[in-house]
């Protein structure tokens, strides 16, 4: 059969496979990146459009263009108008009583506590499939057949329980916290012989497993608290921070008759080495009480060169992705043999409209720091505009973290407005001197952990500026890693990572370390890798010492196996499945085993998915390797469930969901990052 012909830069995808040979839709994936707004579930809906106001008075020329520049204005910004909201029980019970303990509330407890009520109005148990009942033809998973009463008697409340279901926190712990609130309490509950629900907690795995499997990085509530209200000390950061302000001060007098240079790359400031400012921090005095927790603070902090040197030669390293780079996808990751994962970008600012700020104490926001004891080399990526800001974060991320990260990443090269306006991410490029200031701060602060730097090769297309500021980043800063995407800010996905570019940069950067006699740093490249052979092909060519991998993982997470053992993998669709399985189980051990737990894990299953779709199996490939940017023309897969799997369609990807966490509820609704079609409005699926 001969080949159809194809547009260029379509996927060359064999014609028994092809439904139509024009490519479909592109995903955006600058604005999955931070500019995508979804309202009332269409992508491009402006609020307020049209030719009449409120009130049903025909707008004028000027008026309608006034209006719609307004209404532009309120809807620019990270992922504006994407509606998620947590599902709850019907009938909300306490946590404390849920979990067989008394609550120290009593009567007064805003939740309640008549157990009967609460089973008899809560629905039945999911039933979590086994890698065993996943199958690639219809209906892909099996499942029991297990009798469960419709009554809502609460003598039968019993029957709502599924004896064969798997509950993934009980499983890998031996205790689930849930407890009767847990989606899955048939496989952790048993009726004792008054007919009365008792759960089960095993003693013997909890003791064996506990360790294996707890998160770590919790921040107490105490802690929050004091970050909150100000109260937590970081007398290092608030020692360097002084003679941050009175070098400051000494240069306004100096230079008080000379115009002040620009604090630019391309200006650089007439002034001694940032370095050479703040290494006479004498020993930190503090007037106040300093409590317990800083008993431990070192009176001398850490030179540069007594940092813990980072050994990542070769290593995997999986990109710091926001949303989706949660803790269950880096599990995942890791599963498939990523090296180094990274947390979710985490914002230290007070700008409304971008995060909680991380010295407010958000709960939320300090969750982002969490790791799983099979993220082998972890660390954290945060954001920020001032030293002000940064160096006591990194202070109180260095002690409260101790132990169990292993660097703290600096966002150089977030592209999105609503960040570069504040002068944080790739804003940062053209601000040499203020960045200088906040990684010399933050090695200060964060003692033994190691500070690396992530940036882009400039921010205006045609004007890369990398190359000036990497030879810096180690010796002047003390940076202890580099990584280089080969894109500007400007430039976003529209054309391909300039990898000759990056040769070139870490070209400059190993030139400066032999004329200083210093140990070379890791520097990683980034953009477009999407395969084993394009992976060791930028390896073998461009001088780095690893590729940092982001939207490759999100289409294909098992491209890190792929890579360790040097080839291509025609994944099936039942393995597929049983990654999306996998991914389930983590979801609910991380987010939680109850109603909203399975709902948020819901959300972020779909939201990976979202991503997942665009993967073209290589089995239905003419030549290879695939190509990232490749636009797939319409195909059907070599069985039912890749077919399913290659969805573009939001409630394919929901549907899949409900294989693992049960059907969705009717007020959850789902927007993907993408401007394709939201879930939970049909008029919005076209």
């Amino acid at each position: 059969m001969a080949s159809p012909s194809l547009p260029p830069g379509t996927a060359p995808i064999k014609p028994e496979f092809l439904v139509s040979v024009q490519p479909r839709d592109v995903p955006d994936d600058d604005a999955a990146e931070g500019s995508t707004r979804h309202v009332n579930g269409r992508p491009d809906a402006v609020p307020g459009e049209g030719n009449v106001d409120e009130g049903g008075k025909r707008l004028s020329g000027a008026q309608r263009k006034k209006l719609q520049k307004e209404d532009r204005k309120k809807q620019r910004g990270a992922n504006k108008g994407r509606r998620f909201q947590k599902v709850r029980d019907e009938v909300e019970l306490c946590f404390k009583i849920a979990g067989g303990k008394d609550c120290e509330f009593g009567n007064e407890c805003r939740f309640t506590h008549d157990v009967t009520a609460y089973l008899a109005a809560k629905p039945r148990d999911i039933h979590f499939p086994s890698c065993e009942d996943l199958s690639d033809q219809p209906p892909f998973v099996r499942l029991p057949d297990v009798e469960m009463g419709d009554s809502g008697d609460a003598s039968e409340s019993k029957t709502s329980l599924d004896p064969t279901t798997t509950c993934a926190i009980f499983q890998h712990t031996g205790d689930c916290k849930h407890g009767l609130k847990c989606r899955f309490l048939g496989n952790h509950a048993k009726t004792d012989e008054d007919g009365k629900l008792e759960l089960i907690v095993d003693e013997e795995k909890k003791a064996r497993l506990a360790a294996a499997e707890t998160e770590v990085n919790f921040i107490d509530a105490d802690t929050l608290r004091k970050i909150r209200t100000k109260k937590y000390p970081h007398p290092v950061a608030d020692a360097y921070l002084k003679e941050l302000q009175n070098s400051t001060n000494d240069e306004k007098k100096a230079e008080s008759t000379v115009p002040a240079a620009a604090d630019s790359l391309t200006t650089p400031r007439d002034t001694a080495d940032i370095t050479e400012k703040t290494a006479g921090i004498p020993d930190v005095e503090i007037t106040e009480t300093v409590e317990k927790v800083q008993d431990d603070t070192p009176d001398v902090p850490l030179r540069f060169m007594e940092k813990k040197r980072l050994h990542w030669t070769g290593k995997t390293y999986l990109a710091p992705l926001t949303t989706v780079g949660n803790l269950p996808f880096r599990r995942l990751c890791a599963d498939y043999g990523a090296d180094i994962t990274c947390g979710e970008r985490t914002f230290v600012h007070l700008t409304v409209g971008l995060a909680m700020s991380f010295l407010q104490g958000s709960k939320e926001e300090w969750s982002l720091v969490r790791k799983h004891p099979s993220e082998s080399i972890f660390g954290m990526q945060i954001a920020g505009s001032k030293p002000q800001l940064l160096v006591p974060a990194a202070e109180i991320i260095g002690r409260e973290c101790a132990g169990n990260l292993d660097f703290v990443d600096v966002n150089c090269g977030c592209p999105i407005d609503l960040v570069y306006k504040t002068g944080s991410g790739s804003a940062l490029l053209d601000a040499a001197g203020r960045l200088g200031k906040i990684l010399v701060g933050m090695n200060k602060a964060l003692g033994d952990i190691p500070v690396t730097v992530k940036l882009r090769t400039g921010v205006k297309d045609g004007k890369n500026t990398a190359h000036k500021l990497m030879p810096r980043l180690q010796s002047e800063f003390g940076a202890s890693a580099i990584t280089l995407h080969g894109r500007t800010r400007q430039q976003r996905y529209t054309k391909l990572a300039d990898w000759d570019y990056i040769k070139e940069c870490v070209d400059t950067v190993r030139a400066r370390e032999a004329d200083e006699d210093l140990p070379p740093v890791p520097i990683f490249g980034g953009g477009d890798c999407f395969s084993s052979e394009d992976y060791w092909y930028k390896m073998d060519n461009y001088g780095v010492d690893g590729v940092m991998i982001g939207r490759g993982a999100l289409i294909k997470p098992w491209i890190f196996t792929e890579i360790k053992e040097q080839r291509e993998w025609d994944i099936s669709s039942r393995e597929r499945l049983e990654l999306v399985r996998k991914y389930a189980e983590y979801g609910l051990n991380h987010f939680g085993s109850d109603t909203a737990g399975v709902n948020t894990t819901r959300r972020y299953l779909c939201e990976a998915l979202s991503f997942q779709y665009r993967y073209i199996p290589i089995g239905l490939l003419e030549m290879l390797p695939s190509r990232i940017n490749d636009r797939a023309p319409a195909f059907r897969g070599r069985d039912e469930l890749e077919t399913l799997l290659a969805s573009p369609d939001s409630r394919d990807w929901v549907r899949v969901s409900e294989m693992f966490l049960g059907p969705a509820p009717e007020s959850w609704t789902f927007t993907p990052k993408h401007k394709s079609n939201a879930y939970g409005n049909e008029d919005a699926q076209g």
